[in-house]
């Protein structure tokens, strides 16, 4: 499965794309720590990455997550992900999305686009009606792919998660499928 729009394309991992995972993990590191939860040493090796793809792959069988890479078409390079994880079928039919881009790629628009095709997935492939989102206050990019892709701002989750052992707010979004969106 591969979704594209005229700059990226995103597709389902596969065992062959954990070095290149493995890559992007290393490269953004001290970039990524501040916004997600405390990784252990171990989380940076290949058997590691290798092992998270597997865990992807189970999921989406098992319609609990969808886990895809994002890659930049012009050198066909893995510089992101993208998560719609937390699935709950009925009766609420939504998940959370969440993601990540290479910082060398950031402010570029991209990350607006994935959202864009992720929501195409949630709403037209995976039949989600609600896709919601959780972001730090001070985490302006990430607010701002969200809002452009068209979600809402519903309320603040009070020490929602421990980011680097640190429990952190999060403004939470959402979009419902009948939602007025950018289409990718």
């Amino acid at each position: 499965m591969t979704m594209t729009t005229d700059r990226i394309y995103f597709r389902y991992l596969t065992p062959e794309d954990a070095p290149a995972l493995l890559d992007l993990m290393q490269r953004n590191r001290a970039y990524f720590e501040p916004f997600t939860i405390t990784r252990p040493e171990s989380f940076y090796t290949l058997e590691e990455q290798t092992a998270r793809i597997g865990m992807w792959t189970e999921d989406r069988a098992a319609d609990k997550s969808y886990n895809f890479g994002i890659f930049f078409k012009e050198n066909d390079v893995l510089i992101g992900e993208m998560s719609l994880f937390h699935a709950a079928r009925e009766p609420a039919h939504k998940c959370m999305m969440g993601y990540c881009l290479d910082h060398a790629y950031q402010g570029k628009g991209i990350m607006s686009h994935a959202a864009c095709l992720a929501l195409e997935f949630a709403f037209a492939e995976a039949g989600f009606h609600r896709v919601e989102a959780g972001v730090m206050p001070h985490n302006i990019g990430s607010i701002r792919v969200l809002e452009k892709a068209g979600f809402q701002r519903e309320g603040l989750a009070r020490k929602n998660v421990k980011i680097n052992g640190v429990w952190q707010d999060h403004i939470m979004f959402a979009i419902l499928e009948e939602d007025e969106r950018p289409r990718p």
